[in-house]
């Protein structure tokens, strides 16, 4: 883990293990700023201003803290699977649409886009933008971003979804025709994802970032930080306010609250119901405080036992604290959840499907029934999961009560998500929002997918996924979703007791941040929008 690419440096393995082993204290992380190991700096400089908080300031180096790093953090949009790597893409590239705070599709590099039928699509893209190292967007970089993630050797986590792009056609430098497999009204929504950012054609080595955001790339030390300065030539009027800013991956919960409050860190993550009222105690600090479709899901293995058993599937969902949880580990911040992945107030959830209250008789029946009375099992935990220890060891009371052993087992978050994630028979995940469900249910619950979390195979839920992509209606739309939903309820082996919100905590100092549905930390956009005022 100490080597790195060439221009970041070699960086000492200890650093880099102390804080992928949650081990950074709050002295740790003073002891890295003042060495300038993770900082480039001392202490935060704010520039001095007389303009008014509302009136956007410009200047500035805000540093902000993630809760995730590895070794395995990358610049390669088709790599991404964490908010870290979310943050870090969108810093440094642009995509062909964009979501706003209201869930509306909004014109990126395209400026615009048309479709009769949903399977052929024209995208016009903008003119007189420019990659960070002077070259023109062409349709070929659109053709080229889109392209890759159709080849098995690139690995994408969007290979899947690209499985539906059949032809592109350059029509010519500033026009893209692209036809779909299949008819999908969704596609402007799901061309505003991380993966779809758009890198210039041909490129191979992702290390240097270049691409059309907001920032370009200073310094990328994977499992450290991130380093970006404004790009004087993005084509937004305005954007960004900042001049540089700095992420840093701090998996440490108190050490990222601790360098809140003595000033070195501006905004982080993945607050706990404890910091958010630790901090709204503050004069100087605030929660904001995200309501999205991010959960942590207990993922029970339905093709492994014995999750096979659907009987013990609908006991441990009938083990749920749903409403516990909630208020006393969440604190309020997060809502019930049904066991699908559309929270209430989506357009598109099933209200018919009550969750399942807490009831130890039904889960003792139906271990019972799956013969595991008195029998043993392992849920495999960690703790940078919101929930998931507290989560897994409520179970483990109740589960007691029901006739079922329940051992909890803790593992270092470093390493969980090649490890652990989707591997043991039962165990945690955690989802971040995607912005439709047609990404949410391809990505994570067709047969076919490769993050299919619980291995559950349902040929039905399969066809509607494929037809509601092309059906236009929109209360027909509903029905097919209202389906799918019933099927993950009655069926599917991920377990989802309650919806979290994302909560952030930043320095009263930093202006221009507001809730966005889309994700923690404005949808993982803060730093375009953001700025710095004293």
């Amino acid at each position: 883990m100490s080597k790195f690419n060439k221009e970041s440096g070699a960086i000492n393995p200890a650093l880099t293990q102390a804080i992928t082993e949650a081990r950074l204290s709050r002295r740790g992380l003073m002891k890295l700023l003042s060495a300038g190991a993770v900082m480039s700096t001392g202490l935060v400089g704010f520039p001095e201003t007389s303009f008014a908080a509302e009136t956007p300031v410009k200047g500035g180096k805000l540093r902000a803290a993630f809760a995730n790093a590895s070794a395995t953090d990358t610049l390669d949009p088709a790599k991404g699977n964490n908010s870290g790597d979310y943050s870090r893409q969108y810093m440094f590239y642009s995509g062909l649409t964009e979501l706003d705070k209201s869930l509306t599709v909004q014109p990126a590099l395209a400026e615009s886009w048309h479709s009769d039928d949903g399977i052929t699509w024209q995208l016009v893209l903008r003119k007189g933008v420019n990659f960070h190292n002077g070259q023109p967007l062409t349709s070929k970089d659109v053709i080229y971003s889109l392209s890759r993630h159709k080849d098995p050797a690139v690995a994408s986590n969007a290979f899947k979804l690209a499985e539906q792009f059949k032809t592109f056609t350059a029509v010519n430098d500033s026009e893209v025709k692209l036809e779909l497999s299949q008819a999908n009204f969704d596609l402007p929504f799901m061309l505003s994802s991380a993966p779809f950012l758009i890198v210039p054609d041909g490129t191979k080595d992702f290390s240097k970032g270049i691409g059309t955001g907001p920032f370009v790339l200073k310094e990328f030390q994977p499992g450290l930080r991130t380093v970006g300065t404004r790009n004087p030539n993005y084509f937004k009027p305005g954007l960004p306010h900042l001049d540089e800013v700095e992420l840093l991956g701090v998996t440490d919960q108190a050490a990222r609250v601790n360098g809140l409050f003595s000033g070195d860190l501006h905004i982080v993550s993945t607050l706990t119901a404890s910091d958010c009222k630790r901090i709204k105690a503050s004069s100087d600090f605030a929660v904001l405080e995200s309501k999205s479709g991010m959960y942590t899901n207990l993922i029970v293995r339905t093709d492994l036992k014995p999750g096979s058993n659907e009987d013990f599937v609908l006991a441990m969902k009938y083990l749920q604290p749903r409403e516990m949880l909630v208020k006393t580990v969440l604190q309020g911040y997060g809502d019930v959840s049904n066991d699908t992945p559309v929270p209430p107030w989506h357009p598109l959830y099933n209200a018919d499907l009550k969750p399942r209250a807490l009831d130890v008789e039904k889960a003792k029946f139906h271990l019972q029934k799956a013969g595991m009375t008195g029998q043993t099992v392992e849920i495999i935990t960690t703790p940078n999961i919101e929930g998931s220890v507290e989560g897994g060891q409520l179970i483990q009371q109740f589960a007691a009560q029901a006739g079922l052993k329940v051992k909890v087992r803790r593992v270092p978050y470093d390493g969980y998500w090649s490890t652990h994630w989707t591997k043991d028979p039962i165990g945690y995940g955690s989802i971040n929002p995607r912005p439709t469900l047609d990404m949410l249910f391809s990505q994570f619950y067709l047969s076919s997918a490769p993050n299919n979390e619980s291995g559950w195979k349902n040929p039905q839920f399969d066809q509607l996924v494929v037809a509601a992509r092309g059906e236009r209606d929109q209360a027909k739309r509903k029905q097919m979703y209202g389906d799918m939903q019933t099927l993950i309820y009655d069926h599917c082996g991920t377990i989802i007791p309650t919806f979290i919100s994302a909560n952030d905590g930043y320095s009263k100092k930093v202006k221009g941040v507001e809730a966005w549905p889309t994700g923690m930390m404005m949808g993982y956009r803060f730093h375009e929008f953001a700025w710095l005022t004293a």
